[in-house]
């Protein structure tokens, strides 16, 4: 019988905590619904005043928004206007200016052909002579190679016309035929792209 008591007693004596709990768990419940109440209310108070109530006021704003898009609209124009001009510009100054890098780098070679013309008056040895030419000819195409022109080797190639031109055919051998068997004007290319085509006589 004690022990029934004591167990009642324990029983009891822990209700009203759990009670007291719930209490506590429901009143923040409450508190919570009351607060997100509030903040649905105020959202839908700051839309109502962020919205225009008349016709009047939605003229108005529409208004200030095609005026708005107008501005920007403008300002878009005017900065692609301002891009085209600048780029004539610098497509023009290229076209002027576009070689001042060639003439630049030929202005050695200029220089020594004049030295080599102002002393083949005075020279007396031919073989002294021909080496100058030599020399100033071997600076032109190492300028020109510089430059990004390259002569084309195409003796002994297969005829191709992506870089060749056939002026004449003559008979061959079946090994050399299709191929260029000798060329009459160099061809050259400038950074990978063929500038004057190779004129050549091709084997048949």
């Amino acid at each position: 019988m004690s022990k029934n008591k004591k167990k009642n007693s324990k029983q009891t004596s822990e209700q009203p905590i759990a009670d007291e709990e719930l209490n506590i768990n429901a009143a923040e419940a409450n508190e919570a619904a009351d607060t997100d109440g509030n903040t649905n209310e105020e959202n839908t108070e700051e839309q109502e005043n962020s919205e225009p109530k008349t016709p009047e006021e939605q003229i108005a704003a529409l208004e200030q928004q095609v005026a708005d898009l107008k501005n920007a609209m403008l300002y878009k124009v005017a900065e692609f206007e301002n891009y085209r001009k600048r780029t004539i510009k610098e497509k023009a100054d290229l076209i002027l200016n576009g070689g001042k890098k060639v003439m630049e780098a030929l202005l050695p070679v200029a220089d020594d052909l004049e030295r080599a013309e102002a002393n083949i008056e005075k020279a007396t040895d031919v073989e002294a002579l021909k080496e100058g030419l030599q020399l100033v000819f071997q600076k032109f195409t190492k300028t020109l190679e510089g430059l990004g022109l390259k002569k084309m080797e195409v003796v002994g190639e297969d005829f191709s016309t992506d870089y060749h031109e056939a002026i004449a055919f003559v008979p061959a051998s079946d090994e050399q035929k299709g191929k260029v068997i000798d060329c009459v004007q160099n061809g050259y290319m400038l950074n990978e792209q063929v500038v004057r085509f190779a004129k050549v006589a091709v084997g048949q």
